[in-house]
């Protein structure tokens, strides 16, 4: 490399570090001078740069995915590699099986996500380029662009381009409902093994999610299903509901039939399904729990209200100790900032009640409930597990939701590097997270004794992960600049 060269890639290196460096910024017209033909010009110059954003991102997200090439993941006759039913989906030829992971880090979101934008990405790439030029150009809103991306991703390269050939000179012309239409009448008359792949790919992504409503203590419980079984089941929970409403049910539709939804589930009449008794944690403050206060508490992590809590807790006779039929209780004692202290079931606090003594003093020698201790073994013990799945819930990886009753007890300083099989030192992974850790190059985990992680991608993005219930620290005030000269300029006369 010349002199020149290298004096010049090293004015572009600064410039790159020096543009990184900057604030976003956007351009903005002063709105109040603004006319409404201008502001409707404005909006659509707005839609314009987004498109371009948006092809430029696809971009930046390929040019990552080309830094993160397959030769770094585990060889198929090397431990790690994919294998069985628990392997990762194949995402990018030639792209890591890590990557999609590294791109939900960098973008603080969910895998699914980003490995949804990756493959629309690649779909611009390598089937519709003439789709990317447009939206790099403006000439295409991006949801038309991704409508196409969606439709024409599991294709060849040749039918995806000439489907766009057809549809992307009228596609602005077009609603996405009829674009999406359009693009699949021409695929089944051009290809109809594609919409039967896009069939079964969905079927096998295909789950059952539960997040929070848009209603204070409700949940929302959905499950992807083929169209013929959603609609099979959608008409048997409304017969059911029109029929108990017909016997006089004074309750709205709907919430019948979100009640014979719960039911169904729960008690199904089906006695060939094996007998199973469901899980649920309930996490509550004491003072709520006695009524003194309105600290929301929260069902497997979603909110609920502390009276909503209190009715849960008195249904099942937590209030008063007791295991409820057929489940489990256990106590988890945290300190004022959500930081798990201890667990222990009822008989375990009703035995430290009797024997230890009534003013605790440091040196009395008495029993004391607090985090196990560890373990000289690999496999960490059974209050461990306790312990580490009441702390965290879901796997700690950022924007993983996997429950932890699905998560492997990782230890986070390796035991193989001396890491101590301790809850200091332990930590839930989902499976697939679990494998990153261990066999993904580059990548860097540090956990907190109290369980706050942190995770350091390959290209040096870090994010952050505490405890369910765990408050992030109040920040700290900012600090009053001293004066240098503390001499009056204007001394009064005595």
């Amino acid at each position: 490399m010349s002199a020149a060269v290298a004096e010049r890639s090293s004015l572009e290196g600064a410039l790159v570090g020096w543009l990184l460096e900057q604030a976003p910024t956007s351009a903005r017209l002063p709105l109040g001078v603004l006319t409404k033909a201008e502001k409707a010009a404005e909006l659509q110059r707005l839609q314009a740069r987004k498109a371009m954003d948006a092809a430029y991102e696809a971009e930046l997200v390929l040019g990552l995915a080309d830094d993160t090439p397959d030769t770094l993941d585990p060889a198929p006759d090397q431990p790690g590699a994919r294998k069985g039913s628990w392997a990762p989906d194949t995402e990018l030829p030639g792209v890591s099986q890590f990557f999609t992971s590294e791109l939900a880090t960098v973008l603080n979101c969910g895998r699914g996500a980003a490995s949804h934008l990756a493959h629309r990405a690649w779909t611009y790439r390598e089937n519709l380029p003439a789709t990317w030029a447009a939206l790099a150009e403006g000439r295409l809103d991006e949801p038309r662009a991704r409508t196409l991306a969606d439709v024409l991703q599991h294709t060849s390269p040749a039918l995806a381009r000439q489907v766009e050939a057809r549809l992307l000179p009228g596609a602005t012309g077009l609603s996405r409902g009829r674009l999406r239409a359009r693009a699949l009448e021409l695929l089944l008359e051009l290809d109809a093994d594609a919409v039967d792949t896009r069939r079964k790919e969905a079927r096998r992504q295909a789950d059952v999610r539960s997040y929070p409503s848009h209603l204070e203590g409700m949940a929302t419980l959905a499950a992807e299903l083929p169209a013929d079984e959603a609609a099979e089941g959608m008409d048997l929970i409304d017969q059911l509901a029109r029929m108990a409403k017909a016997d006089g049910d004074p309750r709205p539709i709907g919430q019948i039939r979100s009640e014979v939804f719960s039911l169904l589930i729960r008690r199904p009449a089906d006695r060939l399904l094996p007998g199973v008794t469901a899980n649920v944690t309930v996490t509550a403050a004491l003072d709520a729990l006695e009524g003194t206060s309105a600290t929301p508490g929260s069902v497997d992590g979603l909110p609920i209200t502390a009276a909503h809590v209190r009715a849960l807790l008195q249904r099942i006779g937590a209030l008063g100790q007791h295991t409820p039929e057929g489940g489990s209780l256990r106590f988890a004692i945290t300190d004022a900032d959500g930081r798990l202290l201890a667990t222990a079931t009822p008989e375990q606090l009703e035995r430290l009640a009797r024997r230890d003594c009534a003013t605790h003093e440091d040196d009395c020698g008495c029993a004391v409930l607090g985090r196990p201790e560890a373990s000289s073994g690999y496999s960490p013990t059974r209050t461990q597990e306790a312990f580490v799945t009441t702390r965290d819930r879901t796997c700690r990886f950022p924007n993983c939701g996997q429950r932890a009753a699905w998560a492997d007890l990782d230890h986070v300083v390796p035991h193989g590097c001396g890491g101590a099989t301790d809850c200091a030192n332990l930590c839930c992974l989902c499976r697939s997270h679990h494998r990153l850790k261990t066999f993904a190059r580059g990548w860097r985990f540090e956990m907190t004794a109290d369980g706050v992680l942190h995770v350091t991608t390959p290209s040096g993005v870090t994010r952050t992960t505490r405890p369910p219930g765990m408050r992030s620290p109040a920040p700290e005030p900012e600090a009053k600049e001293t004066p240098t000269d503390t001499a009056d300029p204007d001394p009064p006369p005595f």
